[in-house]
């Protein structure tokens, strides 16, 4: 369906279903009919009575704590919901109006530019986004950038930049790419390999490439990317070819566990050749959607031009993010946050989160029907299909079914040289805990007979039955 189509034929008159005592003054006054559902009515509705239409339609809605699909915070403390409430009508962007807001965005940036081990903290260049969409947009522009400026003599001539990741990024690598007319080099998935190697990276690249994109993190399947292979790989290729890569790393949830729970594994600004990172704040950031960060090295990694000094509301305001106006709330949770919980706290919970996750793998496992592709042993994320010798259903009957339940399970099918492999996955976040594991092993376990009772998969459009969009 085109995208904002409305109605093909008018709406048939409807009855206003609302409890009286919901109306103001005369209870039953004015009661005659609902307003419309595509165009403004004519006059204005009592709030309560505004408020229970929307509220009553909105309980159709899945419960998000029971959203095993998405990545994205369901749940924050009282205190922050509070301290969002206070600040959703400051605009983030006027930041001579709202200094203090303003100061908690530096800090946050300074402290996740210490914890990724910027070389130097606090010349460490970075800003909130509305999430790693954005951080990423801004990512590929000083990619391109730098690029282009090193190679002025052919660009916009006969060289055509491209860009180097796996063929499992997030989506909006592919709108950077389509956007910003780049060339996607994509690694493909093969074997039981289902992302980027160091040796596929090096092999794409050549004297156009801008920059590779290592994903700590895939969204597929929870794996981390190999970020110090792909480096030492780039690192070989310069010194054979004299050609210099950066590698840009995607940490869009990673960036907020490996730091707590995999301190020796070398993926952040330790390595020379990562120029930025990028992570979203409200993924295992912890705060509610949207606020994402993207950080670079040092200043001379984000070309000066990309960088817009404003005279906005009384003050010469430097920014370089793509959106303007957007509120300050989201950046004032994640600081709270990271106040609240410091790097124990951090650590506490995001392997609370992995214990969870790697547990729940295993009882899936145990149960026979089923065969893990990863373990929740890397993000708190797995996946895993049918066994071999299941033939009565499919992942995509095991989502439909967990539906009924109340769990959003997303089926989906892998990309390019694994089209062949359909999986469920599992995303385990604060706030799910063990006891809602165990009732969702619970559900699950309820399932099974009835599922392989079936005498065959009962989902024929794959394309239809599919919940994976992110």
């Amino acid at each position: 369906m085109p995208l904002h189509k409305g109605p093909v034929k008018p709406e048939p008159d409807r009855r206003l279903a609302l409890n009286p005592f919901f109306g103001e003054a005369n209870p039953v006054g004015g009661m005659t009919e609902a307003p419309p559902h595509h165009q403004l009515p004519e006059g204005p509705l009592p709030p309560m009575s505004a408020y229970q239409l929307v509220h009553d339609e909105l309980m159709l809605d899945g419960n998000s704590r029971l959203n095993l699909a998405t990545f994205v915070t369901t749940w924050m403390e009282p205190q922050a919901g509070v301290l969002m409430a206070e600040c959703r009508d400051k605009n983030m962007i006027d930041k001579d109006e709202y200094p203090r807001t303003a100061e908690l965005e530096r800090r946050c940036v300074a402290m996740l530019a210490d914890l990724w081990h910027a070389p130097d903290p606090a010349t460490a260049v970075g800003c909130s986004t509305t999430g790693s969409s954005e951080a990423c947009m801004l990512a590929g522009m000083a990619l391109k950038r730098r690029w282009a400026k090193k190679n002025a003599d052919r660009y916009p001539g006969s060289a055509r930049p491209n860009l180097v990741m796996g063929v499992n990024v997030q989506v909006c690598w592919e709108k950077f790419c389509n956007f910003w007319e780049v060339e996607a080099r994509l690694v493909p998935m093969d074997g039981d390999r289902f992302h980027m190697d160091a040796q596929s990276a090096a092999e794409l690249c050549d004297e156009n490439t801008i920059g590779v994109v290592a994903v700590l993190g895939s969204t597929f399947d929870g794996s981390y990317e190999p970020v110090a292979e792909i480096c030492a790989a780039l690192d070989a290729l310069q010194e054979r070819t004299g050609l210099d890569v950066p590698v840009h790393v995607d940490g869009a949830s990673g960036a907020m566990v490996a730091p707590f729970l995999d301190e020796d594994l070398v993926w952040d600004f330790r390595l020379p050749r990562v120029s930025s990172i990028n992570t979203s704040g409200h993924k295992y950031g912890l705060v509610y959607p949207g606020v994402g960060w993207a950080l670079w090295r040092s200043p001379a990694e984000l070309p000066e031009e990309l960088v817009f000094r404003v005279n906005y509301l009384g003050g010469d305001m430097p920014t370089f993010a793509l959106n303007f106006s957007r509120p300050g709330a989201q950046v004032v949770a994640q600081y709270y946050t990271f106040l609240r919980l410091g790097r124990e706290g951090y650590r506490a919970v995001q392997q609370t989160t992995r214990d969870v996750a790697r547990d729940l793998a295993e009882r899936i496992e145990a149960m026979g029907d089923f065969r893990l592709l990863t373990r929740g042993d890397q993000l708190p994320v797995f996946a895993f299909t049918t066994a071999p010798d299941i033939t009565s259903y499919d992942v995509f009957d095991v989502s439909r079914r967990l539906r009924e339940h109340g769990w959003l399970v997303p089926a989906y099918t892998f990309p390019a040289n694994r089209e062949d492999l359909s999986v469920l996955r599992v995303v385990c976040r604060n706030g799910f805990s063990a006891d809602l594991a165990q009732l969702f092993i619970e559900d699950l376990r309820r399932l099974l007979p009835e599922l392989r009772s079936q005498p065959h998969p009962l989902s024929r459009d794959k394309a239809t039955v599919t919940s994976f969009h992110h």
